[in-house]
């Protein structure tokens, strides 16, 4: 088997391979993104992080990297939400992701412009919920991933989700080869999306200080999950900034927020009614409880200076597990053609089983 593996995704998203790079904030950047089409797969754009007023210019570097079709990322309570909306329009953007943000009138909005809308979800009832508001195709992500993450392993989420909905789903949370791809698809999965296995390539912006730092990294439970950050549970490497924030009482961390928040506003050009609106916007928008809405800022300014700025120690790196199996940095291009040598290798092995299991006439042997 020599040819491309060709599924449902890759006839939606126009690409070669059923291969994902996932929008990382400060990571899916206009050179990740245009490597990974390039190489066959799809690419995502982290359009959630990119400043206001450049939406264009990076969408524009994109296209000056690659001629292949990518997508891009947002939410609806950033502050430039709008802005990413009408250049993923104008620009004719293959694909967007996001999470349970926008309501069915915005989605509505991206399909009539031809847009595909890819939500990532954690859980069955939000892939179901996703679905029913228009979404083309389900990004799941199992326990495993990196960044916020849900409870649910990817090996017991993927055959729930694909039994509950009728629309292509990816697998995501765990991969990073052509063994992964094919356990995927033969668990009813069009594909898979990988973030941690794109960030740790010679593609990524991420500073060498912060990339040696995973790579260090050789034990599962060293990546693991927090609610310290903001609330929530997310999946970082464990190292001495967050063992601080979880030693920190609630109190220190709002204030620590808020300070990060005022930071952040000012930056942004938001005045206090602003960010007070924009606040208002995310408590009404989810799940969040007042205090992880307050605890938000924490967040970007902690992240950036572990994979921006590149300080592992005193900035929090999200990871998924499957980091602590990786040991090296690959192109784009040879991490996908691996991948894709590896699923054809397992696919004709698993034929080979079938073949010998039937005998030379097609019938089963004893």
């Amino acid at each position: 088997m020599s040819g491309p593996l060709h599924t449902a995704l890759c006839e939606r998203l126009g690409c070669r391979y059923p291969v994902v790079q996932t929008a990382m904030g400060w990571v899916s950047d206009a050179k990740l993104t245009a490597a990974t089409c390039n190489a066959g797969g799809f690419g995502f754009l982290a359009g959630a992080t990119i400043e206001p007023g450049t939406v264009d210019a990076v969408i524009a570097d994109v296209k000056a990297r690659t001629d292949r079709p990518f997508g891009m990322n947002f939410h609806m309570f950033q502050p430039n939400a709008e802005e990413v909306l009408a250049a993923v329009v104008r620009h004719r953007v293959a694909a967007v992701s996001y999470g349970r943000g926008p309501d069915a009138g915005t989605i509505r909005r991206l399909k009539d412009a031809g847009v595909v809308c890819m939500p990532t979800v954690g859980a069955l009832k939000h892939a179901v919920k996703a679905v029913e508001l228009g979404a083309d195709i389900i990004t799941i992500q199992g326990g495993e991933g990196g960044g916020h993450t849900g409870a649910v392993p990817t090996s017991i989420l993927l055959p729930q989700v694909v039994d509950a909905v009728d629309v292509p789903v990816v697998a995501a949370g765990g991969f990073r080869d052509g063994r992964g791809l094919v356990a995927a698809l033969a668990w009813g999965a069009a594909g898979i999306a990988m973030g941690t296995r794109f960030l740790l390539t010679t593609d990524s912006p991420v500073p060498h200080s912060s990339l040696e730092r995973y790579l260090a990294t050789r034990e599962p439970s060293a990546i693991r999950v927090s609610t310290a950050v903001d609330g929530l549970p997310q999946r970082f490497i464990e190292n001495s900034e967050l063992m601080r924030l979880e030693r920190m009482a609630l109190p220190a961390r709002l204030a620590m927020s808020a300070g990060y928040a005022r930071k952040w506003g000012k930056e942004a050009g938001l005045r206090p009614l602003g960010m007070a609106r924009l606040g208002l916007k995310v408590l009404r928008g989810g799940d969040n409880s007042f205090a992880q809405t307050v605890m938000a800022p924490n967040l970007p300014a902690l992240v950036q200076r572990g994979i921006v700025s590149g300080d592992p120690d005193h900035g929090l790196l999200p990871s998924g597990q499957v980091a602590a199996v990786i040991d090296e940095l690959e192109s784009c291009a040879d991490l996908i053609a691996r991948i894709m040598d590896e699923a054809r290798g397992r696919i004709a092995a698993l034929a080979a089983l079938t073949n010998n299991a039937t005998g030379p006439t097609g019938k089963e042997t004893d």
